[in-house]
């Protein structure tokens, strides 16, 4: 299973890692270059719609199909929350026609509900732990 991790570069800027080599810098909006933690949990899911999605839309659009994935949603600073995301699939569907467009959507979003794990967590919600562990005691 893979590892991951962040270590603090500086104020409230942190470096996310992975024990496959991966890095991702996160602090805070007024930092150029960065992520914010939210940033990142809104392009997971969007992330994860694509690639949920990718084997329905090359079967039918080939394998050199573009697409983009925005999403979107505002921060409700009083509940420190996301209250809604919205993604937006950007694809070129022109080549098909009205029944194989409307398939291939309803397959496409059948295929985003079933395994876009991040989507699912996010709209059933899931518990969180958290601890905080004396780095000197415990080495």
């Amino acid at each position: 299973m893979t590892e991951l991790w962040v270590e603090r570069t500086g104020v409230r800027r942190y470096t996310g890692r992975s024990s496959r080599g991966a890095e991702v810098l996160v602090g805070s909006e007024d930092v150029d270059g960065v992520f914010t933690p939210g940033e990142l949990m809104k392009i997971a899911l969007a992330a994860c719609s694509g690639m949920s999605s990718d084997a329905p839309l090359r079967r039918r659009l080939g394998d050199d199909y573009a697409t983009t994935i925005r999403v979107t949603g505002p921060p409700d600073r009083e509940q420190e929350r996301y209250p809604l995301l919205a993604e937006r699939l950007e694809v070129d569907l022109s080549g098909l026609s009205e029944d194989e467009r409307a398939r291939l959507l309803t397959v496409v979003e059948r295929a985003i509900d079933q395994v876009c794990t991040v989507g699912r967590t996010l709209k059933s919600g899931t518990e969180v732990r958290f601890e905080v562990v004396d780095k000197v005691t415990t080495a």
